[in-house]
């Protein structure tokens, strides 16, 4: 269960041309498909995370990238800062403002800021979804000098026992699903990668202090009931018809049944941060 992006789908522009993540709208959008599901059943992040970005600024302004149901945001409210959120699908943006959130419905790249500043911008799970020749320089175009930029996700890998039948399914019941190909498990360094190429990106604009690379390890114990609750809300499942979900679900429930209906999930939270430059070329 990668939090970073599976390999992209298939180009409309023909066989070998890889659509870019940020281009797959439809699944990018599709986690509104049951807001309340993916907020009741997703993590939320490690609290040593949130106290690290806020920083010492007294009620930070934060904006939240692509905020989902809200599920940082919240966290980050918590800690004092004052938090908005931009979300391109409407009904994860409902469902975060009636929770106290003010949410504006744009992808990023169109969102207008309105000569607004912040002092943190963040991306939760959401900056795979943001184009990334415009994200890290809109950034900085809203970031107040010294605002640091926070893009971060968990690694949730589950054990073999649990991801080799969920790989199996997803290839048995959807094999023409651009996430049916992926290996059940992947290592942690493949993440790591991927982190380390969106400090890349921030690096190449000009307009950051050097970026640095977190990492936050963390577990959790799931029961068969819980882990089938989260399962609906990534990526490569999100679109599915339900006959094909309930399936994949069912061979899941089985394997963690023989467990002995629970598992321990091992977390690790990434995050590639930089502090805007207080002045740049």
């Amino acid at each position: 269960m990668p939090t970073l992006p599976p390999p992209p789908p298939p180009s409309p522009l023909g066989p070998g041309e890889p659509t870019p993540l940020h281009q797959a709208r439809r699944t990018a959008e599709s986690f509104g498909t049951d807001a309340h599901r993916y907020d009741r059943a997703r993590p939320s992040y490690p609290d040593a995370l949130v106290t690290r970005v806020a920083g010492d600024r007294p009620e930070p302004d934060v904006l939240d990238v692509g905020c989902g149901t809200g599920i940082a945001a919240r966290q980050f409210q918590a800690a004092g800062c004052t938090v908005l959120g931009v979300e391109p699908d409407a009904r994860m943006a409902d469902f975060a403002r009636a929770r106290g959130l003010p949410v504006e419905v744009a992808t990023f790249e169109t969102w207008e800021p309105a000569g607004r500043a912040f002092d943190a911008v963040i991306a939760a799970q959401s900056w795979h979804w943001v184009d990334p020749a415009v994200g890290a320089l809109k950034a900085a175009r809203v970031l107040r000098p010294k605002g640091r930029l926070a893009i971060f996700g968990h690694v949730f890998e589950p054990p073999p026992e649990v991801a080799e039948p969920l790989a199996a399914a997803l290839r048995r019941v959807a094999p023409d699903s651009p996430f049916s190909d992926q290996p059940a498990r992947r290592p942690l360094e493949t993440y790591r990668a991927g982190y380390a190429k969106i400090a890349d990106g921030i690096r190449e604009t000009g307009r950051f202090d050097v970026p640095e690379q977190w990492r936050f390890d963390w577990q959790r114990s799931y029961t068969r009931d819980q882990w089938l609750e989260l399962l609906p809300t990534t990526g490569g499942l999100t679109r599915l018809r339900s006959e094909q979900l309930a399936e994949i679900l069912g061979a899941v429930g089985h394997a963690i049944d023989a467990l002995g209906g629970r598992f321990t999930m091992h977390y690790t939270t990434l995050a590639t941060t930089a502090v805007r430059a207080a002045t740049h070329r």
